[in-house]
């Protein structure tokens, strides 16, 4: 895989800036453009509870990575960040992800997400008129949105760049928002956008709220596994390897005003994911049957059925690596064997 991007500039002099390069994709990303990439990385976090500082150990010391604790929402602190770092392209995945968190507190989505990515879009476009010549020509503005912004997908249907927004839960709603406000400064602006709806990620270092590591640590606890309705609910998994090489690509070798859908192509229902990790877990801890350990729970407000997208862009030079059977093994052995990451995410909370 080649580094450095396409036909623009690219060397150590010049820098990407990740916002909410602490979170589970964020902190992966950061990881891989440290090591295949040649801009220097200026992380823009402002460390909430899944945002951990333990995710990044690997990347703390290396002279090409700055950490920046700031708050998207705050117009001073992403201003100075640009004007100081000078970024060539702003990567960014700073939100509030957690739906079952968006139904219990929507304001707080609306402020991260929507006014967070208008803050951001602001400065952005301000700076980049600053800039001049083959700066501002290398210049791209990345929004990492999800594929939720398109509801619920009927039996068979992949989601499209032509699929219209129709957003289900609170969170969704607040990505769909941050798009459009993304695509306003596009059009209005000039600002040269490019947007990522990726599918689910699970891999190592994703909080323990999420289904998948949520799972995995109750079933070597020997706890129930709680699954939402009848547990048929349809997500397509994508390894946070992959999903991050897709971003990167999209970044090196996208074109501005495009959509990219990033999705595995394999479907899974809840219920097939949380078997395949009971198998593992058999398999490594000896346990017999942790299928038993599964158990219904009412299902949440709004959940959508199904999400699966068509992720072809000749143009990426991009395809999903990992298939799932080896990446969850992948990831089961890393929250059996990170038990300090563990305490420090589960410390988070409080």
């Amino acid at each position: 895989m080649s580094s450095g991007y396409d036909g623009r500039m690219a060397d150590s002099q010049s820098s990407v800036m990740i916002t909410g390069g602490a979170g589970f994709i964020g902190s992966t990303l950061v990881r891989q453009w440290l090591e295949h990439e040649r801009e220097r990385v200026v992380n823009f976090d402002k460390l909430t509870y899944a945002g951990l500082p333990e995710s990044l150990e690997e990347a703390a010391e290396h002279p090409m990575y700055t950490f920046v604790h700031g708050d998207v929402a705050e117009p001073a602190a992403v201003a100075g960040t640009l004007l100081e770092h000078r970024p060539t392209t702003i990567l960014h995945l700073a939100a509030e992800s957690h739906v079952d968190r968006s139904i219990s507190e929507p304001p707080l989505f609306a402020q991260t997400n929507v006014l967070g990515t208008c803050v951001l879009l602001d400065a952005a476009t301000k700076y980049w008129h600053s800039l001049a010549g083959k700066q501002r020509e290398a210049f791209r503005f990345v929004l990492i949105s999800t594929d939720e912004v398109f509801g619920s997908a009927a039996p068979g249907e992949h989601f499209t760049t032509s699929s219209p927004l129709r957003p289900s839960s609170p969170y969704a709603a607040s990505k769909a928002a941050a798009e459009h406000f993304a695509q306003s400064f596009a059009h209005t602006y000039g600002l040269p956008l490019l947007i990522v709806n990726p599918t689910n990620h699970y891999g190592p270092r994703q909080f323990p709220e999420k289904l998948i590591p949520k799972m995995i640590l109750a079933a070597a606890a020997g706890e129930p596994l709680m699954l939402y309705g009848d547990g048929l609910h349809e997500r397509d998994w994508l390894n946070v390897e992959d999903g991050c090489r897709g971003i990167r690509a999209v970044a090196r070798r996208g074109i501005p005003g495009k959509r990219y859908l990033l999705g595995s192509g394999k479907c899974l229902t809840n219920r097939e994911v949380v078997n395949a990790i009971c198998d593992c877990l058999d398999e490594r801890l000896g346990n017999k049957e942790s299928t038993r350990l599964i158990a219904a729970v009412a299902d949440r407000p709004g959940h959508d059925r199904r999400y699966a997208v068509e992720s072809a862009a000749p143009e990426l030079q991009w395809q999903p690596e990992v298939p799932f059977n080896e990446g969850i093994v992948q990831t089961v052995e890393w929250y059996l064997e990170n038990t300090s990451w563990i305490d420090a995410a589960t410390a988070s909370l409080g």
